[in-house]
């Protein structure tokens, strides 16, 4: 398997590319052949005359490119119907949300296509050149701040001038994940001053590392799974969390939430009560508002006002940098596909014995090949 196939993003809003030219010269320099839908780039700012001086062939028929391609990259889910189009035993890769999506599941495992899910690259060491939800977690949580800055009548930086003292704003950071992390370094550049919790007491040192306080709650056992995410807390867990954490919204002038729990509906954090005791003026970004939300009434991709504070429910929050995204993602592919080129037989093998295979792996041969999520279906029985 040698031929890349790389068709135009499906959702017009999507504004990332799976691939880009630097990237498509690597990928030939080895041995492999990509093919290009017409105008895939433009998005980001790449011309087919960018992909064609770096080596790949442009096709106008998107059937025809799909259904010819050994490995298909994308960024997002493909459309039912595309997925038909694909050779059976070829590769996918993208984001597609296997746990939620029972229906592209069932898709792929008809045409024995071997999926593999971005969204479950395991967090490890030889993996981190591969892990795309951490390199597009860390831009949005860059941009988190970037539109909270915007939006809020205030300035950031504490200044001192002849008129008087400007007190720096006061920003509470919800969620010490790579996104949490990034914004909490992105809003201490502009001169604020941060707050921030996570239910995972082993982040205290990275969060006091980038200057900011780290908020204690004592919820009793929490933790994080092996691949580094926080736990899903029980119900009164959430709800002492819930109690402690509208204190500090209290004060803030800026919230970023970005609580995720990895193939589960985001928790809710914030809750209307808590939306109402805040300072008029005051900004909330949800960075999970597509996967659920973590504040109440939040909707993604529109900012709703609640009691005179702007809640800003986030929708491909890195997609707001996409050329940067672009890079990030393509680099993260990029690093996939090569883990498994076999220079000596110019082909891709999945040796499924990996862990890196197994932990991303979803469909393959026509069966469910992801534990994790044959787990997950078995719960839901």
């Amino acid at each position: 398997m040698k031929a890349v196939a790389v068709p135009r993003e499906y959702d017009p809003e999507e504004t990332r590319v799976p691939l880009i030219p630097s990237d498509v010269k690597t990928l030939r320099q080895r041995g492999l052949s990509v093919e290009i839908e017409s105008t895939m780039g433009n998005p980001s700012g790449y011309s087919d005359d960018d992909y064609r001086t770096a080596g790949a062939k442009i096709v106008q028929d998107r059937k025809a490119l799909i259904s010819s391609g050994d490995i298909i990259l994308r960024v997002r889910k493909p459309p039912l119907t595309e997925i038909e189009w694909q050779k059976p035993g070829s590769i996918h890769i993208s984001y597609f949300d296997p746990f939620n999506e029972p229906e592209i599941r069932d898709a792929f495992l008809s045409r024995g296509i071997s999926a593999l899910s971005m969204e479950m690259i395991p967090r490890t060491t030889r993996a981190q050149k591969m892990d795309a939800l951490s390199s597009q977690a860390s831009l949005a949580g860059y941009v988190a701040v970037i539109l909270a800055a915007e939006r809020l009548q205030k300035i950031f930086p504490m200044m001192m001038t002849p008129a008087g003292t400007l007190a720096p704003v006061r920003v509470f950071v919800i969620g010490a994940g790579v996104a949490g992390l990034q914004a909490i370094a992105t809003a201490r550049r502009l001169g604020a001053r941060i707050e921030a919790f996570d239910t995972r007491a082993v982040v205290e040192e990275e969060v006091k590392s980038l200057g900011a306080k780290f908020v204690k709650i004592d919820l009793g056992e929490t933790g994080q799974t092996k691949n580094g995410y926080a736990n899903a807390l029980t119900a009164e867990q959430l709800e002492k969390q819930r109690q402690e954490i509208a204190k500090y919204c209290a004060t803030a002038d800026v919230v970023i939430t970005t609580a995720q729990i990895f193939g589960k509906k985001a928790p809710l954090i914030v809750t209307r009560d808590m939306i109402a005791a805040m300072k008029k003026g005051s900004i909330i970004v949800d960075l999970a508002a597509e996967s659920g939300g973590n504040v109440e009434g939040s909707a993604p991709g529109q900012d709703v006002v609640a009691h005179g504070v702007t809640i800003v429910g986030m929708k491909n929050a890195s997609g707001h940098v996409s050329v940067h995204a672009s890079q990030m993602y393509s680099s993260n592919v990029t690093n996939l596909i090569l883990e498994f080129w076999d220079d000596e037989t110019k082909q891709f093998t999945l040796p499924l014995e990996d862990e890196i295979i197994k932990g991303c792996l979803v469909t393959h041969d026509h069966a469910i090949f992801s534990e994790t999520l044959k787990m997950v279906m078995k719960e839901g029985e």
